[in-house]
């Protein structure tokens, strides 16, 4: 099979699924879930063929013209892409086999399929995709699917309004994005991402990376604060737990939030220093921001719903960290460490939601952490691989998250002492919410009839937990085949530390790790209260009112501001434009219309009448007494 017809097959396979689903399926739940289950799986056969191959692809078809202007859609599938093609095909597969026993006893089911199903073919168009305008088409099927998915409970009002303020936040980025694309065509009239590049890196003549205006990147990286959750566009990812775990798992954990990361290292040749600079401590802010707010959570799924938020900000500081200095090759290193930490994060944050998911569904549902405990022994396969989930994000040595992480700290050490002290306190607020966590729920006596009747899950949701723990230990050194393959995408550009440097990093991280997990470890005891909340309750209300202040705002801004701006619009609307022009111009149009039907009064004599002042009137013009 040709590597265009790989591709084809590669993207239309789920839109084929979902179609079908919709179509014909929508009362047949458990057929649907093993059509979208078996998209999945060809999704990840031909992703694993195109990174085993090493082939690049580049194709495009024009599909839009007017005049001059024409619109192409097509392939760009590089290193950069196989890579991310691995992640989401790969982790996108494991969840879809995970849902077929989450999944199993909702009467929406084939819905839910169908709605995976959407999100695949929309998630893969933004990898493959060659140009900025595709990037956007795709962009916006993603913020659909997003919603479908998070609303899947719709009965629930929460679920609702998750999905609406998910849906409403993205297109607030998405906007500047759209006006960063159409800057950028108007400055170099073309969105091709290859077209680009050789543009704005000198190759074609007249091009120069000076025509670059700072104004490009950072609107284009609004549509990465939306997608990716960062400050102040943050605010939908932890209201979106209101989904089922495992659209928690692939979008908010591995794919669509990757999303923006990946967007900004695809365009990273039309980055300046200043925005760089801009975009490296928004990153840096939200690290640390969404880490606070993980230390109060009592939902397992908001807990890893704000270390998602914290790892995002994460590679988004990695990403900027070449603000300081503007060669080209730091910037390339910023897109290293973000990609090496992009992949790294999909593995262990995927196994911790799926875990968690594990947990929610053995424990009938029970979410909050203060009411489970003692699952050590009673779910002994969930708790082995969120154990090495936990380990690998808080960067055991040696697990896939300590090399990734690793590379983002050297870097910050290099460019950016600051960003370096709030992401190396980050990482210590990050060992001890997430052992916090876990030593709560696995750990000491049960604290709930649901916990006491918890009860390990089937072999469809331990089985991707247990590949996707593989993964988090050896993903960033494994020696099976595909490793290597994928290695070659980011070693070149993946800061090394080498002698005093790299001793300096190995203490930092090791000493983060034992005191952040250490202070979780001795500070919590195995009860139903929160043991913050109970020895510093200043702190603790701090840390929660942090967390809704941003939400406060928001309700603030629409109710006193943006709802009586509408309110005067409608105003205006209603006494101007509804009152005077529309309704003031048809009661004179009437007007003179009744005036002028009041002269067909059928009467001949009155016809005379009025064409004898008819000509009277036309002699007098005709003179020019008027």
């Amino acid at each position: 099979m040709d590597p265009v017809t790989s591709a084809l097959l590669l993207l239309f396979t789920p839109l084929a699924s979902a179609t079908v689903i919709a179509l014909f399926l929508r009362r047949q739940g458990a057929l649907s879930s093993w059509i979208s289950t078996g998209a999945a799986a060809v999704v990840a056969a031909l992703s694993l063929q195109l990174v085993f191959t090493g082939t690049d692809v580049n194709a495009s078809t024009v599909w839009l013209s007017f005049g001059s202007f024409s619109l192409s859609l097509g392939f760009k599938i590089d290193a950069l892409a196989r890579l991310m093609l691995f992640v989401v095909g790969f982790v996108g597969f494991l969840i879809h086999v995970f849902s077929l026993g989450y999944m199993h006893d909702d009467a929406a089911r084939a819905r839910f399929f169908g709605g995976l199903s959407i999100f695949m073919f929309s998630m893969l168009g933004i990898v493959v995709a060659d140009s900025l305008f595709m990037i956007f088409i795709f962009w916006e099927l993603v913020g659909f699917s997003s919603w479908l998915l998070i609303n899947h409970y719709h009965e629930k009002q929460s679920a609702a309004d998750a999905s609406k303020k998910a849906f409403i936040v993205n297109r607030v980025g998405d906007f500047g994005f759209l006006l960063g694309i159409v800057w950028t065509y108007w400055m170099f009239g073309t969105t091709n991402l290859t077209d680009l590049a050789f543009i704005v890196e000198g190759k074609i003549e007249g091009g120069s990376r000076t025509l670059v205006e700072t104004g490009i990147p950072l609107l284009l990286f609004c549509g990465a604060m939306g997608k990716s959750a960062q400050m102040p566009l943050h605010v939908w990812l932890p209201d979106a737990m209101e989904g089922p775990t495992p659209v928690s798992a692939l979008i908010h954990a591995a794919t669509m939030v990757a999303a923006g990361i990946y967007m900004l290292c695809r365009i990273n040749f039309l980055m300046v220093p200043e925005a760089l600079e801009v975009i490296s401590w928004i990153g840096a802010v939200t690290a640390i921001y969404a880490a606070l707010c993980a230390v109060v959570q009592r939902d397992i799924k908001k807990i890893l719903a704000y270390s998602t938020l914290s790892q995002l900000g994460y590679m988004i500081a990695a990403f900027g960290l070449g603000a300081l200095n503007t060669g080209h090759g730091v910037i390339a290193a910023g897109v290293g460490a973000a990609m090496f930490h992009l992949v790294t994060h999909a593995f262990f944050k995927a196994l911790l939601f799926l875990g968690s998911g594990s947990v929610i569904h053995g424990c009938h549902h029970e979410q909050d952490i203060f009411q489970m405990g003692g699952l050590r022994k009673k779910m002994p396969v969930t708790f082995l691989t969120f154990t090495i989930g936990v380990a690998a994000i808080i960067g055991f040595p040696y697990l896939a998250g300590f090399f990734s992480k690793d590379a983002i700290l050297y870097l910050a050490m290099s460019n950016s002492t600051p960003i370096f002290a709030v992401l190396t306190f980050t990482a210590v607020l990050t060992s001890f919410y997430m052992v916090r966590m876990w030593k709560l729920v696995f750990f000491g006596e049960t604290r709930s009839e649901s916990a006491s009747h918890a009860h390990e899950s089937g072999i469809s949701m331990t089985l991707p937990l247990v590949l996707l723990a593989i993964l988090s230990v050896i993903g960033a050194t494994g020696p099976i085949g595909i490793f290597p393959k994928l290695a070659g995408v980011i070693n070149d550009l993946v800061p090394v530390a080498h002698g005093a440097e790299h001793t300096t990093i190995l203490l930092v991280s090791i000493a983060v790790m034992v005191v952040g997990a250490g202070a979780a470890w001795f500070f919590y005891p195995t009860v139903a209260t929160d043991a913050l909340e109970t020895r510093a309750g200043t702190l603790f209300r701090g840390l929660k009112s942090g967390k809704e202040s941003f939400n406060a705002v928001y309700d603030y801004y629409v109710g006193k501001v943006q709802q009586r701006f509408a309110m005067l619009l409608n105003f205006i609307e209603q006494i101007f434009l509804a009152g005077l022009i529309i309704r003031g111009l048809a009661g004179l149009v009437g007007l003179f219309s009744f005036g002028t039907r009041a002269l067909h009064v059928g009467n001949l004599h009155a016809y005379v009448y009025w064409f004898l002042l008819g000509t009277v009137l036309l002699w007098a013009f005709t003179t020019g007494m008027f």
